[in-house]
């Protein structure tokens, strides 16, 4: 698609509902287009919109080893509740094998190189044969999110990128969490309003950005999935790993 396919795509699809856009990326793209969570509170909402318009729907996510608990149940009580199957999506290389090849805790000495390797590059292989990937990212959710549209083209990826959730607000999606009784990351009730890998998230106080929690220790605020580039870009790929 060129720019003027993807304006026209904003245009058409400001004004109406998610389930929309959804609808017209499935029936556009098929198997090519892949619904991506963090398990957050605005992928638990794409994940039910989705298992009401796509049968047997298929949702990825990355697992980098150092999950919370609370993620995986949260994972297990969405796939019973919705139907959904999860994909795994893994970067090949073990904890201690990072450890051996790029030092100890990585995530702290070099947090971006530590998401590059268990984040953006697994997410680079997976997405390589898709069209066009769906993400519950919001224009609320930090500064570096403010410009997103509902509709983009993803440079760092090589492909489509859909935010149907782009225009709504923290408030609406937790209406819609408690209009359907969904479930969520338990997290969120113990001051974690945005939940990552376990040595890179704290909790947060009332007067903090809902992001203050993720990399509390470094001027951080993406892991780099969602920049059209990410840190040692060039550095070699680990093994392929099992999806």
């Amino acid at each position: 698609m060129n720019s003027s396919d993807i304006a026209a795509l904003n245009q058409r699809f400001a004004t109406r509902y998610p389930e929309d856009l959804l609808e017209w990326a499935y029936s556009s793209f098929g198997r090519e287009v892949a619904l991506a969570t963090g398990f957050g509170p605005s992928g638990v909402v794409l994940m039910h919109m989705l298992s009401r318009v796509v049968c047997d729907p298929e949702v990825f996510y990355l697992d980098t080893d150092l999950l919370f608990p609370q993620t995986h149940e949260v994972k297990r009580r969405l796939a019973k509740r919705l139907g959904v199957r999860f994909i795994r999506v893994h970067s090949g290389i073990s904890l201690p094998e990072q450890a051996r090849r790029e030092g100890d805790r990585l995530w702290r000495t070099d947090p971006d190189r530590c998401c590059f390797l268990r984040k953006v590059q697994p997410l680079r292989r997976f997405l390589r044969d898709r069209s066009a990937w769906i993400t519950g990212i919001r224009r609320d959710q930090s500064p570096t999110r403010a410009m997103a549209r509902l509709v983009e083209w993803d440079d760092g990826n090589g492909l489509l990128k859909i935010n149907p959730l782009v225009d709504w607000s923290g408030d609406d999606v937790w209406r819609y969490i408690n209009l359907y009784d969904l479930p969520y990351n338990s997290l969120h009730d113990r001051g974690y309003p945005s939940v990552g890998c376990i040595p890179c998230t704290r909790a947060v106080d009332d007067h903090e950005d809902q992001r203050a929690g993720r990399w509390p220790e470094h001027v951080k605020l993406e892991c780099g999935i969602h920049v059209s580039s990410s840190a040692r870009a060039d550095a070699p790929a680990p093994p392929n790993a099992d999806s």
